[in-house]
């Protein structure tokens, strides 16, 4: 245990330590999902789960410069750099400076968040399920022509001192004036850091991209290892029948990375330069009551004020609440049903994107898309 792992422990409110160790236990002898456990108060972040999924649209520029080209290479390494830029928006740019890694409050059932960003990009948001737990996302930009459509779940459990997450879902990107799909699948995720209270994020396996344009990439996550590497590393190779070679985009997914063609390698992507645009949303007093911001307001600023003790009483007045709403819709036989996404099969989503990724992938494809999918309802 280094000084600084010794410094965060010591850094745990006197409040929280019991409860604390009580959780450690916990994922000690703990098997199976690991969503159902309660966490202590201090290791929660003041935002929705539900929120996270409006950081597909981290770069809103990016997404906008997608279909420019007229070239579908082109497009494809603008997709590849968009889809980067999204996950570091989702796991590393989020995260304040000089902060740990938190978890977010599990979504309601119903739960919506909404916002929109000045270049014409807004997002719709909302918690199609809660067991399992599913977000689902659209993200459009009329102007750019470009519409992404997905959905995301995790199902966790504990490995050693990791805890890890796999992705279950899946996004699709259309080009609405190019005619042109891409299917884009996710990485895993493993939390690191957690028995000393100081928890970050690295990205593992493999994920696929495959567009209608018959361009296609696999991206490989890998991290710093005991002699050699850096954190937070990626090697995506992509393919066509008309590319003589694979090209290769490498780099950091929080960072710097290059791109090497026809064995000439130039920049491609410099996440550090880019200034990362604040979306708009809502006051929370003009919010509908199943939006994020305003279902967690109370338990947000508790949260932020240092008063864990009120933060578990307002979370759990929320939990109770909606485990109420459950027993009530089961005693009716009444079906719930979400205001914005519509349940459909994935086919009718992604056409036979997903049937070439995995004529490509071999073994290192591992199914976490699922067999179905949400889209919006228009």
């Amino acid at each position: 245990m280094t000084q600084t792992d010794n410094n965060t422990l010591e850094s745990i409110p006197a409040d929280q330590q019991g409860s604390f160790s009580s959780f450690l236990k916990t994922l000690a002898s703990f098997t199976g999902d690991l969503s159902s456990l309660t966490c202590p108060s201090f290791l929660l972040a003041p935002i929705s789960l539900l929120e996270y999924s409006s950081f597909w649209a981290d770069q809103p520029g990016l997404l906008s410069e997608v279909g420019k080209s007229d070239n579908a290479e082109e497009r494809f390494y603008a997709a590849i750099k968009w889809f980067i830029s999204s996950l570091n928006g989702s796991f590393s740019s989020r995260v304040p400076k000089g902060e740990w890694e938190k978890k977010p409050f599990n979504p309601i059932l119903g739960e919506q968040f909404l916002c929109n960003w000045e270049d014409g990009t807004r997002i719709v948001c909302e918690q199609v399920s809660h067991h399992p737990p599913v977000s689902g996302f659209y993200i459009e930009n009329k102007e750019a022509g470009v519409i992404v459509n997905g959905h995301d779940g995790q199902k966790t459990r504990f490995s050693g001192t990791q805890m890890l997450v796999d992705q279950i879902g899946y996004c699709t990107l259309k080009l609405t004036q190019r005619d042109e799909t891409y299917l884009f699948t996710l990485p895993s995720v493993s939390v690191n850091g957690i028995w000393y209270a100081a928890p970050y994020v690295e990205l593992y396996g493999t994920s696929f991209v495959q567009s209608t344009s018959g361009f296609s990439a696999a991206i490989e996550y890998t991290t710093k290892g005991w002699i050699s590497g850096e954190v937070h590393h990626f090697k995506a190779s992509i393919t066509h029948g008309s590319l003589s070679t694979p090209t290769v985009i490498e780099g950091q997914w929080t960072g710097k990375s290059t791109i090497t063609k026809n064995k000439k390698t130039e920049p491609f992507l410099d996440l550090t330069t880019l200034e990362k645009p604040v979306p708009g949303v809502k006051p929370i007093e003009e919010q509908g009551e199943l939006e994020s911001r305003r279902i967690w307001q109370k338990v947000s600023e508790a949260l932020k004020s240092g008063d864990y003790a009120a933060a578990s009483t307002e979370k759990s007045a929320i939990e109770n609440h909606q485990r109420a709403l459950r027993k009530e819709r089961e005693a009716s036989a009444e079906t719930w049903v979400p205001k914005h996404f519509a349940a459909v099969k994935g086919e009718e989503i992604y056409g036979n994107l997903r049937e070439e990724i995995i004529e490509k992938a071999d073994s290192k494809f591992i199914d976490t898309m699922g067999e179905g999918g949400w889209v919006f309802k228009a």
